[in-house]
């Protein structure tokens, strides 16, 4: 079995991760082959810059589903490049029907604005490292724990969540922490009924990622002192990215260690 997955990539990570970790490809590439429960199972990421380039998929390319990253931009900013890929997200269901949606940070601000929600600034509070999750009970259904540790990198969120979709989690920070829409609205839904699955935080990032861009960010500063000190409490918390969320997303794509 393979599956065929498309990475819209939205920013180039720092100069530091660039170095040490690669590019974004090359990250989302790491996290779902470390979280793939059958090794038996081959898989392709087709990267395409949306942010830079503008470069998307051909219309008759099918994929198993369309993963977002993350991104230092807003959602919510009137620019070209973010305009057309919100209207590209909201595309995916009539263009590619049987094709999942897994937003990432930015990509989950951009799933919020392409069905119906929107982005805004959290009042100019970051929310960074790993930060826990309190889950909904369609969070723990999905998931299959009773709280997600997940690395966090924003001051952007969706307030809200938006028609068709249900909340997964919240923090004390940021209320919608992710969000899942089904395929169909009747019966009783299994992890293969998703269609759209978004997360605000980072399955992707490490440790060492997110060490590399708190000092980049602390530096210039972006982020200051009090956030720098906050997160050196967190930062040997237990990373869910892995071994909880990129399982969930291959759960969804039907693929299961059973």
């Amino acid at each position: 079995m393979t599956k065929s997955l498309a990475l819209l990539i939205c920013d180039t990570p720092t100069s530091a991760v660039l170095s040490s970790h690669g590019d974004y490809h090359r990250i989302f590439s790491a996290l779902l082959a470390s979280s793939l429960p059958d090794t038996s199972v081959e898989f392709t990421l087709d990267p395409y810059d949306v942010a830079k380039k503008q470069e998307y998929p051909l219309e008759d390319k099918e994929y198993d589903a369309f993963m977002i990253t993350g991104s230092a931009a807003s959602a919510y900013e009137n620019l070209e490049w973010i305009n057309k890929l919100i209207a590209f997200v909201a595309s995916i269901p009539d263009k590619y029907p049987k094709a999942k949606i897994f937003g990432i940070c930015f990509g989950h601000q951009i799933v919020g604005r392409a069905f119906g929600g929107e982005c805004v600034p959290n009042g100019g509070r970051w929310e960074v490292g790993i930060t826990e999750v309190d889950l909904t009970d369609s969070g723990r259904d999905i998931f299959g724990v009773q709280k997600l540790n997940i690395h966090q990198m924003h001051r952007d969120h969706v307030p809200a969540v938006p028609p068709g979709f249900t909340l997964l989690g919240s923090t004390q920070v940021t209320y919608n922490q992710g969000m899942v829409q089904y395929a169909s609205d009747e019966g009783s839904h299994g992890l293969t009924d998703i269609r759209i699955i978004t997360v605000q935080g980072h399955p992707e990032f490490t440790k060492p990622i997110v060490n590399a861009i708190v000092e980049a960010r602390s530096k210039n500063g972006v982020i200051g002192e009090s956030v720098v000190e906050d997160y050196r409490k967190r930062e040997d918390w237990r990373n869910d990215g892995v071994s909880v969320i990129g399982q969930a997303f291959w759960k969804i794509l039907g693929v299961d260690s059973g």
